[in-house]
């Protein structure tokens, strides 16, 4: 395993190493809990791949899961926690700002895989449920094992999912209807349909070969140009959201500046003369 313990952040609910150079792991790292998402999760996951995002040596991400399973979603103890504290303020108003603060915290939670610049590559087992929907659906890949179920199960604790899996679920798998089955009923739905209908791209028979192949992956795209990478990136979130040409736009825009990097200069060079891939500097 490659080592660069002076840059590896250290957190409560998550576990991270760097298995090859430019690969970092992720893992959610409360097995005892099941990996339900505290609040203490929840600020931690938003920290992570912020940090990561920032970090010259980190150039992919691989996200996964200590223990029995992926998670059990939100972890209700702790949200219920939230009761007494709002039932020590009178006002309405009050109670809906602090309510408003919370949920836009768990929203970029979620929120910082896609912002994170490097790609995050998925690796689901067992149960992914509520929240861990949310999660996923963040990523830029999604892989998970042949035992694998998913669950958008907010309904069923009497709320409308709120940090991300209606606005980007719809996108991710590109059919309507069935998005609105899932979010009204809350019913499980198993890795083979979840491959079916695009949620995940591949579906593997064990964990260990899953998490394997996803650092491969990995590793893969770390050996490639970061400056095309996180572009590439930065534009396939963008494009989601806006028309064609808006799309067009803001890549012309980056591209002018950004096809006078060495990088593009040495990737075309090493291709022109097939040479070995050239060794891109950090970003």
């Amino acid at each position: 395993m490659y080592s660069n313990s002076a840059d590896i952040p250290k957190f409560e609910t998550l576990a991270v190493s760097v298995p090859k150079q430019f690969v970092y792991h992720v893992q959610l790292n409360r097995p005892d809990k099941l990996n339900a998402m505290n609040r203490k999760m929840w600020l931690e996951v938003g920290e992570c791949f912020q940090k990561l995002g920032d970090n010259a040596d980190c150039r992919a991400i691989v996200l996964s899961a200590a223990g029995r399973l992926f998670t059990a979603g939100i972890d209700l103890k702790d949200f219920a926690k939230m009761g007494p504290q709002l039932a020590e303020i009178d006002d309405v108003a009050r109670r809906c700002r602090m309510l408003e603060k919370t949920i836009q915290l768990y929203q970029d939670s979620i929120s910082s895989l896609e912002k994170c610049p490097k790609p995050v590559i998925c690796a689901v087992h067992d149960a992914c449920i509520g929240a861990g929907v949310n999660l996923i659906t963040a990523a830029d890949i999604r892989w998970c094992t042949n035992n694998a179920w998913f669950q958008v199960r907010e309904v069923a604790i009497g709320m409308a999912a709120d940090v991300g899996v209606l606005q980007r679920l719809p996108k991710v798998v590109g059919n309507d209807s069935l998005v609105r089955e899932l979010a009204f009923t809350g019913r499980k739905f198993v890795a083979d349909e979840a491959k079916e209908f695009g949620m995940v791209s591949k579906v593997f028979e064990t964990k260990e070969s899953m998490v394997e192949k996803a650092v491969e992956l990995a590793e893969e795209i770390s050996g490639l140009s970061p400056v095309a990478v996180q572009l590439t990136k930065r534009n396939l979130v963008y494009s989601r959201d806006h028309s064609v040409q808006e799309g067009l736009d803001h890549i012309r825009i980056w591209n002018q500046t950004m096809l006078q990097s060495e990088d593009f200069l040495n990737a075309t060079m090493a291709q022109a003369t097939k040479s070995p891939p050239p060794t891109f500097s950090k970003l």
